[in-house]
């Protein structure tokens, strides 16, 4: 496995990969890797001649209260577990590599999606990513991207700049990577302490009982209280929850397949999730 950290080097070892027409998977994390990274890979290994990882800390998809300067750095840990898995290249660019010493005056707005649920806590974010995610695809030209569903509003952001701007690129959305009490895999679960971890799960279980009660026949509307109230009696601060159609559009009704999202922080740790449930005639 080879690591690249510049734009130039990276692109001399993709050459050779270009030249004989081999299909190229894409992975851009920012490192601090866990099984629900390895997962992409492992599904990018399928269908991918030559898998490349990129692992950079945006600055600009941080709001000013985040943790750009805490994000953990781990890049000798999640070279070795790519190495595990199959990736066969690494690109970990520096912050000038990536944005260069002028100041950038492009930015990169996907409306409409990005104006509610996460993006109304931190405003800026998917603007950010639109523009890192834009710049990483520009340089790795890849045939495939992954990206988790866990972070279900970014993949709709990123296949709707794909789509809008004609990127020749298929993005892939992969399962969300689970611990065995039901915890969505995060590089947040870092920061729990081991009370609030005992605790988290309860996201998932929520998610859960909502999808019984709702094939059930209880309205959405309940279920969506209920989950609130539950998330609020074991001790989270719920930022929301939502239920909104695959395509991100406000669902009031189980009358189609929906989403329930949740953002909830337990302790000074904010959560995501989501649940998938399948309207059955």
């Amino acid at each position: 496995m080879k690591t690249e950290t510049s734009i130039q080097g990276l692109s001399a070892s993709l050459n050779p990969a270009r030249s004989a027409r081999k299909i190229i998977g894409f992975i851009p994390t920012m490192g601090n890797l866990h099984e629900g990274h390895l997962n992409l890979v492992r599904e990018a290994r399928k269908l991918c001649d030559v898998v490349v990882v990129s692992i950079f800390v945006n600055p600009i998809q941080f709001g000013p209260n985040e943790d750009f300067d805490n994000y953990p750095r781990t890049l000798e840990q999640d070279s070795h577990l790519l190495a595990e898995v199959g990736c066969d290249i690494v690109f970990a660019p520096s912050v000038e590599q990536m944005y260069g010493h002028h100041p950038r005056l492009t930015n990169i707005r996907v409306g409409e999606i990005t104006n509610d649920l996460c993006g109304l806590q931190r405003p800026g974010h998917f603007d950010g990513v639109a523009v890192v995610v834009t710049k990483l695809f520009n340089i790795v030209q890849p045939n495939y991207a992954f990206f988790g569903q866990k972070d279900y509003q970014q993949l709709a952001v990123i296949k709707q700049l794909v789509r809008d701007l004609n990127m020749p690129i298929e993005v892939i959305g992969v399962p969300i990577a689970r611990a065995e009490d039901g915890l969505a895999l995060s590089s947040r679960n870092g920061y729990l302490s081991a009370e609030h971890r005992q605790i988290a799960p309860v996201i998932y279980q929520s998610l859960k009982q909502a999808e019984q009660d709702l094939h059930a026949g209880k309205a959405l509307l309940d279920v969506l209280t209920e989950i609130r109230m539950q998330l609020t009696q074991a001790g989270f601060v719920v930022d929301y929850v939502e239920a909104r159609t695959p395509m991100l559009q406000k669902s009031d009704q189980f009358d189609q397949d929906i989403v329930l999202f949740v953002a909830a922080k337990i302790g000074n740790t904010r959560l995501i999730d989501n649940l998938q449930i399948k309207h059955i005639l």
